[in-house]
C-alpha cells in the first residue's frame, strides 16, 4: 500500500547549485580557464572539463601531473563550502516543498568534492537550508546511476511512482527518472543546454525549464502547493514560454 504523500527528488550541480560558477573559479585558480557556459553545455561529458580547442592545451598541462587533481579538487570543495551559490529562488523552493504536509524532498548527487555530504550541507547552510530540513541528502559515486536510488527512495518512504517526481540537467537525470516510474523535470541552464536535451537526446519539450523560476512554477503547479511569487522579469519569461 502506499502513503499519501509526494515525493520530490534534486539534483544538485547544475539544478539547485550554480556549477558552473564554481568549476570556473576554481579553473581560474590554477590557471586554467572552462570557457563560457554556452560551450561547455555542448560539450560531451569526457570533454567538458578540459574546455574547447583554444583552452585544450594550457588545462590539460595543468591536470596532469603527480597530485595536481588533488589540488584541483581541494580548491573545488573550498570554493562549494564558502562561495558557491544556489540558484536564484530554489532556496525558497526547497523550503516551500520541504514545509509542506504531505511532500517528502531531498537530494541525490554525483559531487565530486571532498567529503561531499559535508560540502553540500555547508552550501545550503549558508543559505538558510538546514540538514533537517530535507527528508534525505544521498551522494553516489560517478559510476553509479540513480535509478536504483531513485526507486529504493521512493519505497523507503512508499510513494506511488505516480506521485513521484525528480528533477536534473542531464540526459541521464531524465533516463533514471522514466525509468523509475518518476515524473521528470528537466532544467536547460546547467550541465546540458536546451538544444542537447531536446535535439539530441529528444527529450520533450514539455518538460525542460530555461530557468530555475520556470522550475519552480512547473514543480509547485504540479503538486498543487501555492506558487512562489516571480520577480517580473521571470514572471515575463514564463509567460513568452506559455504563448509558445
Amino acid at each position: 500500500m502506499f502513503t499519501n504523500e509526494r515525493l520530490v527528488i534534486l539534483d544538485a550541480d547544475g539544478t539547485t547549485i550554480d556549477a558552473f560558477r564554481a568549476i570556473e573559479k576554481t579553473f581560474a585558480h590554477h590557471g586554467m580557464d572552462i570557457g563560457p557556459l554556452a560551450r561547455f553545455q555542448k560539450r560531451r561529458n569526457l570533454f567538458k572539463y578540459l574546455g574547447g580547442f583554444k583552452e585544450m592545451p594550457q588545462n590539460l598541462r595543468r591536470q596532469i601531473g603527480p597530485g595536481r587533481r588533488t589540488k584541483i579538487i581541494a580548491t573545488l570543495t573550498e570554493v562549494y563550502r564558502e562561495e558557491a551559490s544556489m540558484f536564484d529562488g530554489i532556496e525558497t523552493l526547497m523550503r516551500r516543498l520541504a514545509t509542506a504536509d504531505d511532500v517528502r524532498v531531498g537530494i541525490v548527487t554525483r559531487n565530486i568534492t571532498i567529503e561531499p555530504l559535508a560540502t553540500l550541507t555547508r552550501l545550503f547552510e549558508r543559505h538558510g537550508i538546514e540538514p533537517d530540513l530535507l527528508d534525505f541528502l544521498v551522494h553516489l559515486p560517478l559510476s553509479e546511476n540513480k535509478l536504483a536510488y531513485f526507486r529504493q527512495t521512493r519505497e523507503r518512504f512508499g510513494i506511488n511512482p505516480a506521485c513521484s517526481f525528480a528533477c536534473g540537467d542531464e540526459a541521464k537525470d531524465f533516463r533514471a527518472a522514466v525509468n523509475s516510474g518518476m515524473h521528470p523535470f528537466m532544467v536547460s541552464y546547467g550541465f546540458e543546454d536546451f538544444e542537447r536535451l531536446h535535439d539530441k537526446h529528444e527529450i520533450p519539450v514539455e518538460v525542460i525549464s530555461r530557468s530555475p523560476d520556470e522550475l519552480a512554477w512547473r514543480v509547485l503547479h504540479a503538486l498543487r502547493l501555492e506558487p512562489i511569487p516571480l520577480r517580473p522579469t521571470a514572471a515575463a519569461d514564463l509567460d513568452a514560454v506559455a504563448a509558445e
